[in-house]
This record gives structure tokens, sequence and C-alpha cells, in this order.
């Protein structure tokens, strides 16, 4: 879904230096190229060439040593994450960019507890996630009895749905769905239920927010979708009895962006793109995202190596506190002027680009493929259209997914900024229709190790990470000098042919999950 949150965040001045890339510095046009579709071209064969995976892994092994030293995480507001945003800053001032911080207040959170265990009438444990923005258990969590509300198409989301029991001290079993986390574990409260544990309405792990942590009532957890299930049935036997105990640290903290941008080019014309540069608390965070925040530094430098001032001005974020409901992301667009977002001419996304068991999925940009939300703004689905374009000159396979405003792109398609990017899939499930086209095994994740400790070095597929790299290459050498096809009509003709050979719609990559 797009994203709706509206919080309000303390956002602190950038440093002196940040100043004149959070603002916006005055034109610079330099030399007007002749020919920009020439230009483009060969600054694009360049940059393809020149970036690689096998470059950019240095990075990766970079930010691993930095989680093994800082606590097995790189989280915003840890010093993990300080770290990763001082490799960043250093190289990328070393290169030429004009580079600064972006600092912003933000509630770190980080999971203390999350254990549930059925009582009776048969003991076992059941995994579950703590929601982020939760309310905590006391130490050693609440027992209670389990009450099922009703699957009405709606469950869990008004009064009405708890008006055919009784949850007064109960622990509410809710299925996903039709409003959010946090409207739902506030009916429960409402309702009097001491905690809520959801559980999915799709295959694989629920690890979502509660949006804010104004919005936690009780403590709530997440369940995949096979645990809830069998809950729910043996519900239907008697009474279940079970023991919960989430608990979670909650702190006001400051965390940084970084943004870099080309001393040349024409301001008005802004290329930007983004990766998010924070983990979880629970892994190091190589594929997410450390992989989309490599695949963005390498590009970079390898720009800047080619000594050459773009027509248009190009500017890389790496944002913090994504993980935490793309706040980072929501901080720097907040402050940006109507003049100033009207500066910048499209942003691309990359999340997680090296999946171990991953599919090449482009964000529908024209909402061919009907599924989910809407388009983005104008300019979107050409944006899309020129991905796939690239992807398809190279021989590379490809499947849309979903335009939810899950990632760090939301901020931007909420002012109308034209948007679009690439992942490689996170919890979601691989299905046969895609392991044929892409590999890999279906039935298992796109990466089984989404926000666990497992997220290492080992976690990397380097094909996917070298495709993704390329098209941040071409991107970044197409629109240096050309942004033309941004106007340029999608034919519905290939939008068509792009739903007929379409191996399956999937979401990719969901962070800040409120629903």
């Amino acid at each position: 879904m797009h994203a709706t949150r509206r919080r309000s965040l303390a956002v602190t001045a950038a440093t002196a230096l940040a100043a004149p890339l959070l603002l916006g510095a005055s034109p610079h046009h330099g030399h007007t190229p002749r020919d920009p579709a020439k230009d483009a071209a060969k600054l694009s064969r360049q940059l393809v060439e020149k970036a690689s995976a096998k470059d950019a892994h240095r990075h990766l092994r970079a930010f691993q040593a930095i989680a093994d030293a800082s606590g097995g995480h790189r989280a915003a507001g840890s010093p993990g994450h300080e770290a990763s945003a001082a490799y960043v800053h250093k190289l990328l001032r070393k290169a030429g960019y004009e580079v600064g911080y972006q600092s912003f207040d933000f509630v770190y959170t980080e999971t203390l507890a999350e254990k549930l265990s059925v009582v009776s009438p048969t003991p076992r444990d059941v995994p579950v996630k703590a929601m982020t923005y939760t309310k905590s258990t006391e130490e050693g969590g609440v027992r209670a009895a389990l009450a099922a509300v009703p699957d009405d198409g709606t469950p869990g989301c008004e009064a009405s749905d708890y008006a055919s029991g009784n949850f007064t001290g109960k622990i509410a079993l809710i299925k996903r769905g039709a409003c959010s986390f946090a409207e739902k574990q506030a009916a429960a409260a409402e309702a009097g239920a001491v905690a809520a544990v959801i559980y999915n309405n799709t295959e694989g792990v629920l690890s979502g927010t509660l949006g804010d942590a104004a919005s936690g009532r009780i403590p709530t957890g997440g369940l995949v979708q096979e645990e809830g299930e069998k809950l729910v049935a043996d519900l239907t036997k008697g009474e279940v009895t079970v023991s919960l105990e989430i608990r979670e640290l909650q702190e006001e903290r400051t965390t940084r962006n970084v943004v870099a941008e080309t001393r040349g080019g024409n301001a008005a014309k802004t290329v930007m793109l983004g990766a998010h540069l924070d983990s979880v608390t629970d892994g190091p965070g190589i594929n997410d995202n450390a992989s989309g925040s490599a695949g963005l530094l390498e590009v970079a430098l390898e720009l800047a190596r080619t000594h050459r001032t773009p027509a248009n001005k190009i500017r890389f974020a790496w944002w913090s506190a994504e993980e935490s409901g793309l706040l980072g992301s929501e901080a720097y667009v907040a402050k940006l002027s109507g003049a100033q977002r009207d500066r910048i001419a499209l942003y691309l996304n990359f999340d997680m680009i090296a999946s171990p068991n991953g599919a090449q999925f482009v964000f529908d940009g024209d909402d061919s493929d009907g599924v989910g939300e809407g388009p983005g703004p104008e300019g979107s689905a050409q944006l899309e259209r020129d991905i796939t374009a690239f992807l398809d000159a190279q021989g590379k396979p490809h499947t849309g997914t979903d335009f939810t405003g899950r990632s760090d792109y939301g901020p931007f398609i909420e002012v109308g900024i034209p948007s679009g990017g690439t992942d490689t899939g996170a919890e979601g499930i691989k299905t046969a229709d895609e392991a044929g086209v892409f590999g890999g095994t279906a039935g298992v994740a796109y990466d089984p190790c989404y926000h666990a400790a497992c997220d290492d070095l080992k976690n990397i597929d380097m094909a996917h990470f070298e495709t993704n790299i390329d098209v941040i290459a071409h991107a970044v050498g197409t629109y240096a000098y050309d942004l033309r096809s941004l106007t340029r009509p999608v034919p519905a003709a290939a939008t068509a042919a792009e739903r007929a050979g379409d191996p399956g719609v999937r979401e990719g990559h969901a962070h800040g999950v409120t629903r």
C-alpha cells in the first residue's frame, strides 16, 4: 500500500556541509551536449562496464565487519549504523562529491523478548515476531486464554468484530488483512484484550509495525499463517491457554542520512537515487540492505572516476531508519519546499538487490499488472519501461511488483515525484512459475534470512547483485544526460505485452509493513 502514516518528526538541521544538498544547489549548466542521447549512451555503457558486483562486494565486506564489531547489527541509532554512514561519507568525499549528513530524531526500538507457548491443552512453542512499537509485557510474560476474532472479511478492524465473544483478560487471535495492525490491536484493547497475536493471510513471516510508538496499546506479535490457522482450529475443540512474552526497548535517539551530489550538472533537473543503509537489530543486514547501499556506492564512485560533468545533477542518498518505518526518507522529503521538490526529476530506489532465492522485480509504475495499489506519479511508467527495456536488452527476465509505497520511494510518491526501482524479494514465497523463469526453489522465501542473523555475506546472490548494479549504472549514465524518455508515452500495446509475458506478480519487498 502507499505509505499513509503521518508522524511528527523532530528533524534537526543538517550540518553546514549538508545544507546545500538538502536545499538544492544553484543550477550549474556547464557544457550543453549537442546530442544528449549519444552522451547518455556513452556514459551508460562506461558505467555498466566498470561497475561490478565483484568490486561492490568490498563494501559488503566492510559493512559485515562493522556489524561484527557493533553487536551484530547496523540498526539506525546504533554504533553500527554510525560507522556505516561514516564509511560511505568518507569514500564519497574522497571521490569529490558534495556530501553531508541530515540528522533527525526517532524512537529506536530493539526486541528484548518474543516468546509464545501453548500451555494447555497440549503444550508447544509457537514462533512469534514482536511488532515494532508494540507495548511490552512484564518480564516473564502474560498467561491467558486465547480468543479468536471471527474472519468476516475485515477481521479485528471494528468493535463489532469482538461482540461475539468475551475478550476481557484474554489474548486476541486476529487474521491479517483489511486494516492496519495498529487498528487491530487498538480494537482488541478496547474489547478488553491484554495482548494480540496477528497471523498472516499469506505464506511467509509476518514482521510488521504499529506505525509509531504512540499507537501501541497492548503487546502485539505476528505469526505465520500455518501457526495461526492451527490455533484457530485448536480453539474449535475447546479452551486454549497460552503464555506470551513480548518486550521491546524504545528510546529517543538521533540518526543520520548520508546525501551526496555531483558538483556540476543542472540542479533544476536533479536525478536522485537511494537505498537504505540501516539493518534491523536481529542481524547485519547484508542483503537487506547493504546490497542496495553497496551497489549505489559503487556506481557513484565509478561515476566520479570518469571525471565527467553530467548535464543533470546526480544526487545519491543512503537513508537511515527505514526499518523503523521509512523515517529517513520521510525526514528528507518533509524538509523540501515545493520548489525543491520540483527540481527532482525522478527518484529510483534499490532495496534487497541480491536475494539468494530471488526474482528480478521492477516496480509497476503504470499499474499495468493490475495488482494492489494504483500507478505511481506521472513519469513512473516511463521509469519502469526504461528499466525493463534495459533488462530485455541484457537478456535478463523480470516481472512486476506492486507499487505499495513500503520502501523509501513511498515518501517521494506522496509528493508526486516520478519513482521506480528494483528488488529481488524478501519474505515472500517463490512460486513454481517464478522458479521456472528465474531459477531457485519454489515454495521457499526469496530471502530465507530476511530480518535474521543469517543475513550475512553468505546470503548474497552475486548474479542478482550484478544485474541490479547494471540497472543502477545504466540509469545514472542515461539520466545524467537525457531525461526525454520521461515524457515519452508508454504505448498500450507494450503494457499489454508485459502483462501477457509476466511470470507472476509478487510483493517483492515490504518494509514498514503496517497491515
